[in-house]
């Protein structure tokens, strides 16, 4: 929406505003966002680090804002800096919309925010952190911030129906949460034999051989961070104890905190021509078309788009039951779905795919068509606008 003032025609600004500059669901989220609105409106984004998504963003234009103290963990001092900062920030730029995303940076941002009295204030849950393995009194602690983020909103996004029926569980927010599907637009997948090939220069430029017979092994990927929630541990676990394991090769495509606990998990399971660590890849999405299954056996989930990659690379998807992957993949009909950190289902998965062939095969195209109808940019773009319009 636009409005005069001297006599020229001001856009409305919005502040975007998020944790971490690596890339990941939510930076990817907040760059499509930002990207796309930036045509209409003042944008600028506000992040911790100079991370992947700070050089994405500033490549198109796009004015970014640090905030060096804003941090995933907990640190008082740095976290009383940090909303210090957002204050500041929000009275000096008095911004029409705030849109924050991530647990962290929703709290300190929407009480920033009202206290700055920023018209319009946006929180999106992109999975609620208290759903990932903590002790229960961590738990409950993350729970009631998270009840006072949504209270302190004037909107809050869910990106899964998981995500909004827990938030609707909570007293007073029945009139606060609004359902947006994550989206991508068409895909950028490249063919098969190219994505392998870029995949094969993995190893020639670290000087390494490949694994022996990689052109006639069935080759399985994932994308996703190396973190405890992607689950990764019990991938390689049901891979180790696989019947048919000699002609598998596992890619893991990310980088995190636990990739040195995963390869020497590796090492002690004897799999290392079947587990291969390719690190960060830019654009790895465009890669989906060199794996024959995608396998994603996370153990906390929002809205993936890992799982919408893949499914518009149109091959067959092993993924665990959490968040919201059951309202992209129905079980049996374009996909597989897994109980979360259970090596014998995700066993039993692979079996199935390699005996039934063409069922998964059809899987794979009916998941294709429900992702370009259900799950695309530009729907979630005008359901976005419209949260920014008429929230109040």
């Amino acid at each position: 929406m636009l409005f005069m003032m001297n006599n020229e025609i001001k856009k409305k600004k919005i502040l975007y505003v998020i944790t971490k500059s690596n890339w990941g669901g939510a930076q990817r989220y907040v760059y499509d966002l930002s990207v796309n609105f930036s045509k209409k409106y003042d944008v600028a984004v506000v992040l911790g680090g100079k991370g992947e998504l700070k050089t994405r963003l500033e490549e198109k234009g796009i004015r970014v804002i640090d905030l060096p103290f804003l941090t995933r963990d907990v640190n008082p001092f740095a976290d009383f800096s940090s909303f210090k900062t957002l204050l500041e920030l929000f009275k000096a730029e008095r911004p029409d919309v705030i849109h924050v995303n991530s647990s962290k940076v929703g709290g300190l941002g929407t009480l920033a925010g009202r206290l700055a009295k920023v018209p319009k204030i946006i929180f999106t849950a992109h999975g609620w952190a208290f759903r990932e393995e903590r002790p229960e009194h961590q738990k409950f602690a993350i729970k009631f911030l998270s009840w006072l983020t949504i209270l302190l909103s004037h909107k809050v996004i869910t990106v899964s129906e998981r995500d909004e029926r827990e938030a609707l569980s909570m007293p007073f927010t029945d009139k606060k949460i609004a359902l947006i599907h994550n989206g991508i637009k068409g895909s950028s997948i490249i063919e098969r034999s190219e994505a392998r090939k870029q995949i094969m220069d993995h190893f020639w430029r670290k000087g390494i051989a490949p694994p022996e017979r990689m052109d006639q092994a069935l080759w399985i990927g994932t994308i996703g961070e190396l973190h405890k929630n992607k689950g990764h541990a019990y991938a390689i676990e049901a891979l180790s104890k696989f019947p048919r394991t000699e002609n598998i090769i596992f890619f893991i495509i990310g980088e995190g905190e636990e990739r040195n606990t995963l390869e020497k998990m590796v090492v002690e399971l004897d799999l290392q021509e079947k587990v291969i660590f390719l690190g960060k890849k830019d654009d790895a999405a465009s890669l989906i078309s060199a794996f024959d299954i995608f396998l994603f056996p996370s153990v906390k989930e929002g809205l993936p788009f890992a799982i919408l990659e893949a499914g518009m690379a149109g091959i067959p998807i092993i993924a665990s039951a959490v968040g919201g992957i059951p309202e992209i993949i129905t079980d049996m009909q374009t996909g597989i779905l897994v109980r979360p950190k259970n090596p014998e289902e995700i066993i039993r998965a692979l079996e199935y795919i390699l005996s039934h062939q063409s069922s998964a095969s059809g899987f794979a195209k009916k998941l294709h068509a429900k992702i370009k109808k259900d799950f695309s940019l530009a729907k979630m773009f005008r359901e976005t606008e419209d949260v920014y319009i008429r929230s109040h």
